[in-house]
């Protein structure tokens, strides 16, 4: 544990050493901060608008469905699919091309310690990220009533969704040295995956309901509502492990090259 601790470590002080964690921070920042005020003020407009028109006896607008699904689901998630490839392209991609990765791979450290150090590095810097969000949603508590349970649930599904691309994007950058490449291609599948469920509003088939299954968007929707499913947990778990096994098979692969 102490290896990968140490690797993870080194992994997220580079991320700071270098302008990537500062870019990828203030662009994440700015634009949860720009969503996170419209949502808000769409919100209060439509709370006047019911006291304007005497609707105030019935219930409120629900924060939580008005401005915490709308602004993890509507949005952040779409926004976790461009910056995250900024966080994984460097993490073998910048190990190929400065040609340390023969020093890794022949050090003391096992595969695994690598790997699960360099994505827990990764995922430090992407808590940092969710950190910022929730101090904006923080501010819903000072000057409103939104139900706190199920934000945890929104914290959960954000942060494993997250993960999930952290390790699918960490295997993409194994592929090449070019971290261009690894960011562009990261992009595709992660669109991919998004819009997977897409396929299920025109195909009832066998491979429309795959392709509704392996969708992100679709294992996510009950975080966003603030409901903690297994089957959804699962699936996220099964995408890092996955990810990650992909990782050690292209790590192996690189040890057998001549």
């Amino acid at each position: 544990m102490r290896n990968i601790l140490a690797v993870a470590g080194k992994e997220l002080r580079s991320y700071f050493h270098s302008p990537i964690a500062y870019v990828v921070l203030a662009i994440y920042s700015g634009l949860c901060g720009f969503f996170f005020y419209s949502f808000v003020a769409t919100y209060i407009v439509q709370v006047f608008r019911m006291m304007e028109m005497g609707n105030m006896g019935g219930a409120a607008p629900n924060i939580n469905e008005y401005i915490v699904r709308a602004l993890f689901e509507g949005v952040l998630t779409v926004v976790l699919l461009l910056l995250i490839p900024l966080i994984t392209m460097r993490l073998f991609a910048e190990e190929k091309r400065s040609g340390t990765i023969e020093l890794l791979l022949t050090s003391p450290l096992t595969d695994f310690q690598i790997i699960a150090g360099k994505f827990l590095g990764a995922l430090g810097l992407y808590i940092v990220m969710m950190i910022i969000t929730y101090i904006y949603i923080a501010m819903l508590f000072v000057y409103g009533n939104p139900s706190g349970l199920p934000l945890i649930a929104n914290a959960l599904g954000l942060l494993l969704f997250g993960a999930g691309l952290l390790a699918l994007g960490m295997w993409i950058s194994s592929f090449t040295k070019n971290q261009i490449i690894a960011a562009a291609v990261s992009w595709g599948v992660f669109l991919l995956l998004y819009v997977g469920n897409w396929v299920s509003a025109y195909s009832s088939s066998t491979v429309g309901q795959v392709f509704s299954y392996i969708s992100l968007t679709t294992h996510f929707d009950n975080f966003a509502k603030g409901v903690i499913d297994l089957k959804d947990v699962v699936y996220y778990a099964s995408v890092i492990v996955i990810g990650v096994f992909l990782t050690s098979r292209s790590l192996e692969a690189l040890k057998g090259r001549p």
